[in-house]
């Protein structure tokens, strides 16, 4: 029997609009039935060619709030339309309907998914890109790296919790 190919994606920016932030981290969680494969792109490795190929065979794609953010400024970015490309589903709006509101953080404590890095928010995900650029600060890079994989792992747990 094949198995559905899931993806769950995650990107961090430097900002929240497409026009004048960029992509500095693209994290995706690669599931067929219990093969698991986690890929990570960082900078100027974010191209379009590296995530068509990453999400080759790919049947379905799972995002938190990616409608409103991730999809676009991938297309904005990249110029690639994953929504066009795959089936999209925004967990966001599943957690809507069960009267799960908040980001993803919020959810997670609300159906009890543990962090690693309980205290990391966006915000502080754009300082410690621009403490790895400025002073090349590998540190920073890595606990960046961390968070964007806690989100991306973390989808398909709150998937796995909400279906």
């Amino acid at each position: 029997m094949k198995h559905q190919a899931e993806a769950y994606i995650d990107i961090e920016t430097t900002g929240l609009m497409y026009g004048s932030s960029e992509i500095t981290v693209v994290g995706i969680y690669l599931v067929r039935g219990s093969e698991t494969n986690f890929v990570q792109f960082v900078g100027k490795d974010i191209t379009p060619e590296a995530i068509l190929e990453t999400l080759e065979g790919v049947d379905i794609i799972y995002s938190y709030n990616g409608s409103r953010f991730d999809l676009p400024f991938i297309r904005s970015q990249l110029g690639i339309n994953l929504e066009y490309l795959f089936h999209h589903r925004d967990l966001m709006y599943d957690c809507w309907s069960k009267n799960l509101k908040g980001g993803l953080k919020g959810v997670e404590k609300q159906v009890g998914i543990s962090r690693n890095l309980p205290d990391m928010n966006g915000l502080e995900a754009v300082k410690l890109w621009w403490k790895y650029v400025d002073s090349f600060d590998l540190e920073a890079l890595n606990k960046l790296c961390e968070y964007n994989k806690e989100d991306v792992v973390n989808l398909k747990t709150l998937r796995d919790i909400l279906i």
